[in-house]
């Protein structure tokens, strides 16, 4: 049989226990100041916190077993998430202005959690609570003695879950790019979820995208402009992806060239769970080098644009990018 785990995180807070228990009993709001946002999924129940409250975090289930308001929370896994215990998050008094927030685990992992939990998802685990950690000393503090560090397991996943792309029709809702190109030859769009507490602004995301491409990208940017010049066709700038107008959740960014009508829209529709960032396309070929141009530029559009949409849902959801290295657990 497999050995119960017993996970313990804590932190010392100069604060009385009073103010620690109020961002507790906040968990699972929308407006939650402790879990880890936007680099994890957030944690969200099916009903106000209290015992008998159901939910989790992404693929972790578990339901309300135990609540004691501003003091303690206590969290059973459902079976199918692979752990058989639960976990609790407590606030322990230490006199008038101390405390210790603590995260307790205790549960035997089952199934293929017998292999995930040593090899991924502890690290994960203890990642994720020291963030929470860090989270509630500075909303009691103002700042962090010694934010957590993300070990390459645990930018590994979030970088999968934050960069997870698909193709999708150009939305109804991308106003700007009506009528923006003249019979278009080219329309498609690609859309990336993401979670709560990563940019809203559509000029953000268009920057990310299109100011701030992967390495290969650029590359392949820089091949396209040697190789087009003996055709008669410009080299590409900057400048193509200028924005052109915007609204409070969408851009439209592009060129008209001699060989090609170039537009791209970037939306922004938040909600209570998430935002979708949907990046669309269109272009009209102006002369025979651009019909030529863009039979070319068929084959690989869908991948640029997703590696350009993905590379922005990393960059954007990546909080190790000012952090040191990671604490364990004790």
């Amino acid at each position: 049989m497999t050995a119960t785990v017993h996970n313990v995180h804590e932190r010392a807070l100069p604060v009385a226990a009073d103010e620690v228990g109020r961002l507790l009993d906040r968990i699972g709001a929308a407006d939650d100041p402790l879990w880890p946002v936007p680099a994890w999924v957030p944690v969200r129940f099916d009903r106000p916190l209290g015992v008998g409250a159901d939910g989790g975090h992404g693929p972790i289930r578990y339901h309300v077993t135990g609540y004691e308001p501003g003091r303690r929370v206590e969290l059973t896994f459902h079976p199918r998430t692979g752990l058989i215990g639960a976990h609790t998050l407590e606030v322990e008094e230490r006199g008038p202005h101390a405390c210790v927030l603590r995260h307790r685990l205790s549960a035997r992992p089952v199934g293929r959690m017998r292999l995930l939990w040593p090899t991924l998802v502890r690290v994960c685990h203890d990642t994720v609570i020291e963030h929470l950690l860090d989270n509630a000393e500075r909303a009691v503090t103002g700042t962090v003695a010694r934010p957590v560090g993300y070990p390459w397991r645990a930018r590994l996943a979030v970088g999968m879950e934050s960069a997870r792309v698909r193709a999708v029709p150009v939305p109804a809702a991308a106003s700007l790019l009506a009528g923006a190109v003249d019979r278009p030859e080219l329309a498609d769009a690609f859309a990336l979820r993401v979670p709560p507490g990563t940019t809203t602004d559509p000029q953000d995301w268009a920057d990310a995208v299109f100011r701030n491409p992967p390495r290969a990208v650029v590359a392949l940017l820089r091949l396209r402009n040697r190789l087009v010049v003996p055709f008669g066709i410009e080299r590409g700038d900057a400048s193509a992806f200028d924005t052109i107008s915007r609204t409070d959740r969408a851009v439209l960014l592009g060129t008209d060239a001699s060989h090609l009508s170039f537009r791209a829209g970037v939306l922004v529709e938040p909600d209570a769970d998430g935002t979708t960032v949907t990046v669309s396309t269109l272009a009209a070929t102006r002369s025979r080098a651009g019909r030529a141009y863009l039979a070319v530029v068929r084959l690989v559009h869908p991948l640029v644009v997703r590696a350009m949409l993905r590379h922005a849902g990393r960059t954007a959801v990546a909080p190790w990018r000012s952090t040191v290295p990671t604490r364990t657990a004790v």
